[in-house]
């Protein structure tokens, strides 16, 4: 008797799944926005809160530190509890942490707030691609409905310059902080109704143990790229590192030994899952790195105005998220791994391409490399998610989402720290302070681009203009080596994805 293939074909999604879907992608965009929307408001927080150069970079960093070293857990507790109920708790708390960060007297604050935004961001980002996982059996649909959650992602990334714009154009730095509220809100309400309970029927025991292993692996690791980039190398750096690698070891090793555990590490043997998670990690590396200078760029050294400056990469975000839903098309006549390479390739492209135009490159040059970039992460972030959930069954949805939610966090972590460090670095080598500045003025004038700007604004015009002239070519020259290690970087990414993900025969 012939098998009924009517019966065993995967369910197809209803107009409710997909409805869930839309409303799952609230979270999504939110903090995708949030992860780049502060890299316009550095310049506003700056001068309303005068943070040291490193205290600028935790106010960015704090947040994807947190969130790196939780997602795992969380989307364990996920599996384990629920993840409905871990995504409505994240939000309810990310909403109203928000508010309190947008109330900040001082950087000190702020970047607790952000800790805590990193804390309940972990709480609720591994539920929505798991409950995308369960939502969606049908592959094609999966793979659909992936597109658009990587099209939120990194869309919401770039969209992130065009929102901060909006709001900084007319409110004061906290109200990209503020706008948490009223995004959550219809999350809250139509959430319970539309996105139905999913976990593992058979969870294991809560493990305490492997929690700490896992904070005490990711915390450390990044502590140590972040001041390794900023001063070079030091006692602390190499005994965060040796921490790092020890707890990770030991959380391995601890995973392998259970019959339940929190994560199951043995994925990591297979080169397409590891190539996938590379490729994931690498990508979102490059976008974040890229907007934390262009960003600065736009407003600071062409002149233009938060909004004026969102715009020129509203173009850019477009590329992203038709990229992101193309390459589904794409891969039915394209292998998989030579459509991620490529992407891969683009990003190295756009690097280049502001390596090679310097400090003569016009605002049009960086809008052509950003609209490269956006269709090289589209691609890439799209199809290295969708390998890295299909890998593992559907009731462990919430730790392989988690794994790419880390990889992600981790890129975003890694593109600033390393990135942004390297570009203050170069910055506060070059540049020439004129005579006639105070103590304070000339620290804060070194540290950051922002900062020169800021004591700029109080200094008469025949040492303000050189002041200017002398911070925006420093920070031109720190663009173009990070430009230069960022394409450096994505020809490596680009080589791995061909060789791990290609098909074995």
């Amino acid at each position: 008797m012939l098998p009924d293939l009517e019966s065993s074909a995967p369910a197809r999604a209803t107009r409710s799944t997909w409805a869930a879907l839309v409303v799952l992608m609230l979270p999504v965009l939110l903090i995708s926005v949030d992860n780049t929307v502060l890299s316009f408001a550095l310049p506003a927080i700056s001068e309303a809160l005068a943070p040291s150069g490193q205290q600028l970079l935790w106010v960015v960093d704090i947040y994807s530190l947190v969130l790196a070293g939780l997602l795992v857990p969380m989307g364990s507790l996920g599996d384990r509890f629920g993840r409905r109920r871990l995504l409505l708790v994240g939000s309810a708390g990310f909403a109203v942490v928000s508010a309190l960060a947008a109330l900040s007297p001082d950087a000190g604050t702020l970047i607790a707030a952000r800790a805590l935004m990193g804390l309940f961001g972990a709480v609720l980002m591994p539920a929505t691609l798991s409950l995308i996982r369960n939502l969606f059996a049908d592959p094609t649909q999966r793979r659909t409905a992936i597109a658009i959650w990587a099209a939120a992602f990194s869309g919401g990334a770039a969209l992130g310059p065009v929102v901060g714009g909006l709001l900084l154009e007319h409110f004061a730095w906290g109200a990209v902080f503020l706008l948490a509220v009223p995004v959550m809100l219809p999350l809250l309400i139509l959430g319970p109704a539309l996105i139905p309970e999913s976990k593992d029927p058979a969870p294991g025991p809560v493990d305490p143990l492997s929690v700490l292993l896992v904070l005490g692996a990711m915390t450390p690791l990044v502590f140590a790229i972040k001041t390794l980039a900023a001063s070079g190398p030091s006692l602390p750096v190499v005994a965060c590192l040796a921490v790092a690698v020890a707890a990770g070891v030991a959380f391995v090793r601890r995973q392998l030994s259970r019959p339940s555990p929190m994560l199951d590490v043995s994925l990591f043997t297979r080169p397409v899952f590891t190539g996938a998670v590379l490729a994931n990690l690498l990508s979102v590396f490059s976008l974040v790195g890229f907007l934390y200078y262009i960003s600065q760029h736009l407003q600071l050294v062409s002149g233009r105005s938060p909004m004026d400056a969102g715009l020129v990469l509203v173009p850019g975000l477009l590329v992203t998220i038709v990229a992101g839903l193309l390459v589904v098309r794409i891969v039915r006549r394209v292998p998989v791994h030579v459509v991620i390479t490529c992407g891969l390739a683009l990003n190295a492209v756009a690097f280049t391409l502001v390596a090679l135009t310097g400090t003569w490159g016009s605002d049009l040059v960086l809008l052509g490399a950003f609209c490269l970039l956006g269709a090289g992460i589209g691609a890439a972030e799209t199809l290295s998610n969708d390998l890295i959930l299909a890998a593992g069954p559907p009731t462990k949805a919430g730790a392989a989402s988690a794994i790419s939610e880390t990889a992600y966090e981790t890129g975003a972590v890694l593109g600033t720290a390393v990135l942004g460090s390297l570009l203050n670095a170069a910055y506060g080598h070059h540049i020439a302070l004129p005579a006639g500045l105070t103590g304070a003025q000339r620290e804060a004038a070194s540290g950051t681009l922002g900062g020169a700007t800021a004591v700029a604004r109080d200094l008469p015009e025949h040492i303000a203009g050189p002041l200017l002239e002398s911070a925006r070519t420093a920070f031109d020259s720190g663009v173009v080596l990070t430009s230069t290690i960022g394409a450096v970087l994505m020809v490596i990414a680009a080589v791995l994805a061909h060789r791990t993900l290609r098909p074995r025969v």
